[in-house]
């Protein structure tokens, strides 16, 4: 069933990661006023119309879907700041550029609900998709020299790209403790034999009652 994670494959699926993005924060302006909401996860509010606050990506678009807020894009979602990452990702093949953990699912979640509140919308998915391309690419080379120890990647991964590479890199410790289990137990065993013995001090006396 579509939505449901693969036992097989990847921890978490899409809409899962989705769902975990929903409690990021984000900037919304009210066009009215609202009382204080009371939730579970803690008080907001009271709203003010034009006054900018923060509030979870899913009171965003839920208050976004009834017409009473405006949704302020993060600052990383600016042309400006895209261009900078894409730039700076294609110019390193040894680490990746700090993003927040769920860029991928924020912004899918800001073109699908408030497309109309992000300048240059068009534009700035068009730098997402690259910016995941680059990535993408590069821990692709990077799981290729995984078996070089003397391989090193700084790593800035989101949620997303954590995991896709999960179920890969969780194979291979395990085939990897798989190979060399025998050669542990037979280092274990050795030590073992080298522990020094005791030195014999001939028969123990018995204690006077």
């Amino acid at each position: 069933m579509s939505g449901q994670s693969d036992p097989n494959g990847s921890a978490f699926s899409a809409a899962e990661l989705e769902f975990l993005a929903e409690d990021e924060m984000i900037e919304i302006v009210p066009n009215l006023r609202i009382k204080p909401l009371s939730l579970i996860c803690g008080d907001f509010g009271p709203f003010q119309p034009q006054i900018p606050t923060q509030v979870p990506i899913w009171l965003a678009v839920a208050l976004k879907k009834r017409g009473k807020c405006a949704i302020r894009p993060p600052d990383w979602m600016s042309v400006e700041k895209l261009t900078q990452v894409l730039e700076a990702e294609r110019d390193s093949a040894s680490s990746f550029e700090a993003l927040p953990f769920h860029y991928v699912e924020i912004s899918r979640l800001l073109f699908d609900h408030a497309r109309d509140d992000i300048p240059e919308v068009y534009m700035v998915r068009s730098l997402i998709e690259d910016i995941k391309d680059v990535r993408f690419h590069k821990i692709g080379t990077g799981l290729e020299k995984l078996s070089s120890r003397t391989y090193a990647m700084k790593l800035n991964l989101s949620a997303m790209e954590v995991n896709v590479i999960r179920p890969f890199v969780t194979g291979s410790l395990e085939k990897f403790y798989e190979l060399t289990a025998p050669e542990i137990i037979q280092e274990s065993d050795t030590q073992e034999y080298r522990r020094p013995q005791t030195a014999d001090r001939g028969p123990r006396r018995e204690l006077r009652r």
